[in-house]
C-alpha cells in the first residue's frame, strides 16, 4: 500500500475513478495519506441499480415493508449520499454520471444539478433517467460542458443563444421537445462536431412549422451525425436543402423506411448537403414490408435525374437488415453508381430472406455497375 500511496496524485485519481463510488470511499480507511483522496477525484458516477444499502439493523427493521415503501427508502439513500458526497467534494468536478429510474418527484435532481451549475466545472455530463423528467433552467448554466448526454428528458425550456459555446458532443436519447426547442438546442452550440437523435414517434412535438433545412442550418458544423429516421417525419421536406454540411464525414440513420413516401427523396437531397460524406450507414426497419397503402410510393429512379448527383468523397457503405423492399435495390445501386472512390461495401441482408432470395440480391447488387473500379462489395 506505501508503494502505491507514493504514487503521483493524477494516477491516483485515476484509479480511483475506475472504482464504484462507494468502493473510492472506503479507501479512506486505508491511510492518512488515503483519508482525502477521493474527495478530489473530478469523475463522479452515480448508478441506482449498483446503489448498495448497508444491511444495518435499520434496514433490517423495514425488511418486511411494502416493496414500494422500500423502494422509496432507497431511493432516499441514494439521494442522500449523492448529496454528501457533492458537500464533501473539493476540486472541480469535470465528469457527472446520473442513472437511475424517474418518477414524478424529481426536484432531488433539480438539486443536484443546481449545485453543479454553481460550481460550474462540469465538462461531460450524462444523464440517463429511465422515465421522463424535465430539464431544469440551471442546467444552461453549465457553460464548460464538451459532452452532453441526456435520455429520458423532457425539454421544455428554450436555452439562451449559444449558451453551450463549448459543448462538441451531444446524444439526445427519448428526448421529449418541441421543434422550436430542438432547434434552439441545437443552435446554441456552435462548435458541435458530433451529434446522436434516437428518439420515436410522438416524442418530438411536430406542430411547428419548421422544415428539414431548418434543422440542417442549426449544425453546420457537423462531422458525425446518428439520427433516428423518424425524427426527420416530424419536419417537412423542402424542394432543396443547403448545402451547409461541408463538414460531415459519417452518417448513420437507423429504422429506414425506405416505403415512406419522402424516404429516397429526402436520402438524396441530405447526400447532396454532404458533399464530403466518407461513411454512410443505414439501419433498415424490420417493419418496412408494411402494407399500409398511406407510406407506400414507388420512386422513380431516372438517371437523368441524378445525373447532378455524385458521392465524390464517399469510401464506405454499410446497410442492415436489406431486404430489397420497394426502392432499396434501386437507391443501393444509385449509390454505388454515383461513388466513384467507394473501397468497401457492406449489405447484410435481413435473416428473413431465403436463400434462393439472398442469392438473387447478391447476384443483382454484384453485377451492377460500380463507379469505383476497386470497391469490394460484401453480400450476405
Amino acid at each position: 500500500m506505501d508503494r502505491i500511496s507514493k504514487l503521483p496524485v493524477g494516477i491516483i485519481e485515476t484509479i480511483l475513478c475506475l472504482l464504484p463510488i462507494q468502493e473510492a470511499a472506503r479507501t479512506s480507511i486505508l491511510s492518512k495519506e488515503w483519508r482525502y483522496h477521493w474527495i478530489k477525484i473530478p469523475k463522479l458516477v452515480f448508478i441506482e441499480d449498483q446503489f448498495q444499502v448497508s444491511t444495518d439493523r435499520a434496514e433490517l427493521s423495514v425488511s418486511n415493508k411494502p416493496s414500494k415503501w422500500r423502494k422509496k427508502a432507497k431511493r432516499s439513500k441514494f439521494f442522500h449520499a449523492i448529496c454528501q458526497v457533492l458537500l464533501i467534494h473539493e476540486g472541480p468536478i469535470h465528469d457527472f454520471t446520473l442513472e437511475m429510474q424517474v418518477d414524478n418527484s424529481c426536484v432531488d435532481i433539480d438539486h443536484i444539478l443546481l449545485h453543479l451549475s454553481k460550481k460550474n466545472t462540469v465538462k461531460m455530463l450524462k444523464l440517463d433517467l429511465h422515465g421522463k423528467y424535465t430539464l431544469p433552467l440551471s442546467l444552461f448554466s453549465l457553460r464548460q460542458l464538451t459532452d452532453l448526454y441526456l435520455c429520458g428528458c423532457d425539454l421544455e425550456h428554450q436555452p439562451p443563444s449559444t449558451v453551450f459555446g463549448s459543448l462538441t458532443t451531444l446524444n439526445l436519447y427519448e428526448i421529449g421537445s418541441s421543434q422550436k426547442a430542438l432547434l434552439r438546442l441545437l443552435s446554441s452550440c456552435p462548435l458541435l462536431k458530433r451529434l446522436t437523435i434516437m428518439c420515436d414517434g410522438g416524442t418530438i412535438d411536430d406542430s411547428g412549422d419548421s422544415t428539414i433545412a431548418d434543422l440542417i442550418k442549426c449544425i453546420p458544423g457537423i462531422e458525425y451525425l446518428s439520427v433516428l429516421f423518424f425524427i426527420f417525419l416530424f419536419f417537412p421536406l423542402p424542394k432543396e436543402l443547403p448545402t451547409t454540411l461541408v463538414h460531415l464525414k459519417y452518417l448513420h440513420l437507423e429504422w429506414v423506411w425506405f416505403r415512406h413516401e419522402y424516404a429516397v427523396p429526402f436520402f438524396v437531397l441530405l447526400l447532396r448537403s454532404a458533399p464530403n460524406l466518407e461513411k454512410l450507414k443505414l439501419e433498415i426497419s424490420a417493419e418496412d414490408d408494411m402494407s399500409d397503402e398511406s407510406y407506400v410510393k414507388i420512386h422513380s429512379f431516372q438517371h437523368e435525374y441524378y445525373s447532378e448527383f455524385m458521392l465524390k468523397h464517399l469510401n464506405e457503405l454499410e446497410i442492415l437488415h436489406f431486404s430489397d423492399a420497394l426502392n432499396e435495390l434501386d437507391f443501393v445501386k444509385l449509390i454505388l453508381a454515383k461513388s466513384p472512390v467507394l473501397k468497401k461495401a457492406r449489405i447484410l441482408v435481413w435473416d428473413e430472406i431465403d436463400k434462393d432470395e439472398n442469392l438473387r440480391i447478391s447476384n443483382i447488387l454484384l453485377s451492377s455497375p460500380c463507379a469505383s473500379p476497386v470497391v469490394k462489395l460484401s453480400v450476405r
